[in-house]
């Protein structure tokens, strides 16, 4: 008898179990319209903001990317080609390229007092970098340093641009900026410059970049002092 029992035990369990899983499968298969949605671009749950109506504190919603707000040039021949490359890259904006026009100038000054090659290259075209690395070189051999101390850039405005063969931008920057700036010897001995003056420094620097390139950042390609 005791066999019987053991055997209808078996049965038993085994319909249980088979009832647990069905009703299990049962719940795990329907949608209560709270379920996690497949993840989009730019952070976006299928079609909304990420974590605007999840109730999920831990998902941070991540904007898309905005058109920047058209600027309407003035009817010039500067104005023209600005259009001309706006027109090439939707993302060009007067403001937004001398942000980075202003940021590029401070690097390449700071590099180039400090003698920071792999800055320079990464921010150069070969012509010019191969200029400021033979200045360093020189400088380098003589045994002196330069001091720098960019005091504030007083005036960053575009004063010339054009659009070379519907894709390569080329845009022209004058720059007036406060410097302090000193070359020393072996010795520490003041060469050239002066360390305890502030002078004014205008410089005019031609800025590139093929619109149609993935990469946002532009080249120094040419460097001039005003006339």
């Amino acid at each position: 008898m005791s066999g019987g029992f053991e055997y209808f035990d078996i049965i038993l369990f085994a319909m249980i179990a088979a009832f647990l899983v069905y009703r299990l499968g049962s719940v795990l298969g329907k949608r209560t319209g709270h379920e996690r949605q497949g993840r989009e671009p730019f952070g976006r749950i299928a079609g909304k903001e990420s974590g605007a109506e999840t109730g999920n504190d831990n998902i941070v919603a991540i904007p898309p990317r905005e058109t920047p707000p058209q600027e309407e040039e003035p009817d010039t021949p500067l104005g023209a080609a600005l259009t001309q490359i706006k027109l090439a890259d939707a993302n060009f904006t007067r403001k937004t390229f001398l942000e980075g026009a202003r940021a590029a100038f401070e690097m390449v000054i700071t590099a180039f007092a400090l003698g920071d090659m792999k800055t320079l290259r990464s921010l150069l075209s070969q012509e010019v970098y191969d200029n400021f690395a033979a200045a360093i070189r020189t400088r380098e051999h003589a045994n002196q340093t330069r001091e720098t101390t960019l005091v504030g850039i007083d005036v960053a405005e575009i004063i010339e641009a054009k659009l070379e063969d519907k894709r390569n931008a080329l845009v022209t920057v004058k720059f007036i900026s406060q410097q302090v700036n000193a070359t020393r010897d072996e010795a520490h001995n003041v060469v050239d410059g002066d360390p305890n003056a502030i002078e004014k420094v205008t410089d005019i620097w031609t800025f590139r970049r093929d619109t149609r390139a993935s990469d946002p950042n532009w080249q120094l390609v040419a460097t001039r002092s005003p006339n």
